[in-house]
């Protein structure tokens, strides 16, 4: 392992010092504490704050995958008809898992770089007439922060269970669970909260939990043991105290600062980044600017370079960034300004390498 001076890798991102002193602290059990289950309370209700929810909030332990999977294991079964509206690897990975599962699987695709209209979202459901419907809000191996405000009338006049992967787009952008009419919302730890990818939430509706009991999954990671965990102090499994601890701060600081105000700075980086980019002549992986995530952007690999030169190359300098996956791999590398990433500063010693290296080929 190495730690880089330039750490601009879109997840796990630099957690900060604050936060991981949180794991310092030698916690008692989580089972039979009052405090733990105080410093949960307090967790869900500064989840619901940042998230904009009434909804249920369900805090698990692992990495934000497990919730996920949690999440689909326990509502989708064989036969479900579930639409996938997809722009990427992640989108396009939800119509696979519930594929696994059985369910009946149809893909509205966006062309490269772009997002499915209204319209288009309207036509597919008419046709096809889901029982789920989910989507990503930043995906984050093309950078771009799709216009879910756009599709959620649609999806909500189809009266399907509306899942939504906010991972790493929350507190970097607004996420708007009730008024997107957001079903279930899954949210990570490593991204803007900047904390370890050890803790993971999950928004769960009343008709998300109505669904959950239908089903009735068991398995380790399912969410229905989670419902009433408040009130019965008792959980599916011991839960992480130290994670608990550190995501309370991250919330904390991102409600201290504003956030407006951290919406802004995670803008500021972004539109830094991109503006040096193409002043270097390089090429954006969003067709229009107006998808460009506030937490990652993806950048061209410019010609005469590969991917396995360029971040030879930059880590040599000091700079981590990231690559990409699937049809992806090898064409682009992504900037994550996002959580502690998200520093004007930061960002402008990150591109200041990355102008270095490029014109060593020009």
């Amino acid at each position: 392992m190495q730690t880089y001076k330039i750490p601009l890798v879109p997840g796990p991102v630099s957690v900060p010092q604050k936060y991981r002193e949180a794991y310092l602290t030698d916690y008692g059990s989580s089972d039979v504490e009052d405090e733990f289950f105080a410093l949960l309370s307090d967790n869900i209700s500064l989840l619901r704050r940042v998230l904009k929810t009434k909804n249920d909030v369900a805090i698990g332990s692992g990495e934000a995958m497990s919730a996920l999977w949690g999440a689909m294991k326990s509502l989708v079964g064989p036969g479900d008809k579930f639409l996938t509206i997809s722009n990427g690897l992640f989108g396009h990975g939800f119509g696979e898992m519930a594929e696994a599962l059985g369910a009946r699987v149809e893909y509205l695709e966006a062309p490269d770089g772009e997002f499915v209209t209204a319209e288009q979202t309207r036509r597919k459901i008419s046709e096809f007439g889901p029982d789920f419907i989910s989507a990503v809000h930043c995906e984050t191996p093309s950078g771009l922060l799709n216009p879910l405000a756009e599709i959620a009338p649609a999806v909500a006049e189809s009266g399907a269970i509306f899942i939504v992967d906010f991972v790493a787009s929350a507190l970097g952008a607004d996420v708007r669970v009730d008024e997107w009419g957001i079903d279930i919302g899954l949210l990570g730890s490593q991204k803007c909260l900047s904390i370890l990818p050890d803790i993971h939430a999950t928004t769960v509706s009343e008709r998300a939990w109505k669904r959950a009991a239908r089903v009735n999954y068991a398995g380790y990671d399912a969410l229905l043991p989670w419902k009433n965990v408040l009130k019965t102090k008792a959980m599916p499994y011991t839960h992480n105290w130290h994670a608990n601890k550190a995501m309370n701060l991250s919330l904390k600081d991102s409600l201290e600062e504003g956030l407006e105000n951290g919406f802004r700075r995670h803008e500021e980086a972004a539109a830094l980044c991109r503006r040096r980019a193409k002043e270097m002549g390089l090429s954006l992986y969003a067709k229009d600017e107006k998808l460009s995530s506030p937490t990652v952007t993806a950048i061209m690999i410019p010609d005469g370079w590969t991917w396995e030169e360029l971040d030879a190359e930059f880590r040599k300098e000091g700079l981590a960034v990231g690559g990409s996956w699937g049809k992806l791999a090898g064409k682009v590398f992504r900037i994550g300004h996002m959580g502690s990433q998200a520093n004007a500063e930061l960002v402008k010693r990150g591109m200041d390498v990355v102008e270095k290296v490029i014109s060593k080929k020009l």
